[in-house]
């Protein structure tokens, strides 16, 4: 059995020791915004915050970290309006949103330690693998996200996601008209 705080909640896994934190966190917990990507640590779909630090979940066994405090991305913002999530949807960075968990994780421990980083230390941080490419957009949008956790900008509220059911399923005037009788 492992104790350990997850996004501010104690939690007690009744599971092997060396269960990956990643496993217990998405089986055990139903917290499933870290992903299973590469099982090495290599590609960043599953980083949580572990005690102020970026870490692959995939690679840490539960037993190993008894007493930590875990942030997922789920325990970031629970309204969705951190900065980081804020300012990486007004650059429109997600787009398939497998990799942008881990993401978003790795910037903010980032950012708590280097409140205004340049482009370098941006990519130092984040080893992700994103195949779908926003690293163009990457920079700027955590840069954005630190500018607003300094208090130096704002970034408004997108539209919350989803279909509003009343659009989802409306009737459309017929293109051809139906053949007469």
């Amino acid at each position: 059995m492992a104790r350990l705080t997850v996004n501010n909640q104690p939690v007690e896994y009744k599971l092997d020791p060396d269960t990956p934190l990643l496993w217990a966190l998405r089986d055990a917990s139903n917290l499933t915004g870290a992903k299973y990507g590469c099982g090495t640590g290599e590609c960043g779909a599953c980083i949580v915050d572990i005690d102020g630090r970026a870490v692959a979940a995939c690679t840490v066994p539960i037993g190993r970290i008894e007493g930590s405090y875990v942030t997922t991305i789920e325990g970031l913002s629970r309204e969705r309006n951190h900065p980081l999530q804020l300012a990486f949807i007004a650059a429109n960075l997600p787009q398939c949103g497998f990799c942008i968990p881990g993401i978003i994780m790795a910037a903010q421990a980032l950012l708590r330690r280097t409140p205004d980083p340049g482009e370098e230390a941006i990519e130092a941080a984040l080893p992700n693998i994103c195949r779908c490419g926003v690293y163009p957009r990457l920079i700027e949008a955590v840069q954005r996200a630190g500018r607003a956790l300094r208090g130096e900008e704002t970034i408004p509220a997108g539209a919350r996601p989803g279909i509003d059911p009343a659009d989802a399923a409306r009737a459309v005037p017929a293109l051809v008209p139906p053949p007469s009788r």
